[in-house]
């Protein structure tokens, strides 16, 4: 069992940064792929980015490539999402996701722990 927390979103204009993190529970952690996705309203949830167990790598979804950073720190159970140069679009609620295999999953179903989330909103 893994029980994720999320923090970090809030209010930021476009062209701003965050940085979102994920503290998780318990002595599996880094047992577990780990995956960001987001929801908009009226949206279904999106793939956003996903580190293998040891951090040795990451893959993205192409609309935040190069602007978006995923990292963990097994050390502390959490896991990280840095966020620059935000646009509008990325409004959304934010989740942090936990994979029991360590291949790159984009659809939700391929995750088996879920936080509730954190909203990120981008002014124009």
């Amino acid at each position: 069992q893994v029980q994720l927390v999320e923090s970090g979103g809030g209010l930021v204009q476009a062209g701003g940064s965050l940085r979102l993190s994920c503290a998780a529970s318990g002595r599996t952690f880094s047992y577990y792929a780990m995956g960001w996705f987001r929801q908009a309203p009226g949206k279904e949830r999106e793939f956003v980015a996903h580190i293998t167990t040891s951090g040795d790598s990451t893959y993205y979804t192409n609309s935040v490539k190069g602007r978006f950073t995923i990292s963990r720190d097994n050390a502390r159970n959490t896991v990280g999402l840095q966020m620059n140069s935000l646009k509008p679009e990325d409004t959304a609620v934010y989740y942090c996701a936990a994979n029991p295999t360590n291949t790159v999953a984009v659809a939700p179903r391929g995750y088996k722990f879920w936080g509730q989330g954190t909203q990120v909103t981008v002014s124009s």
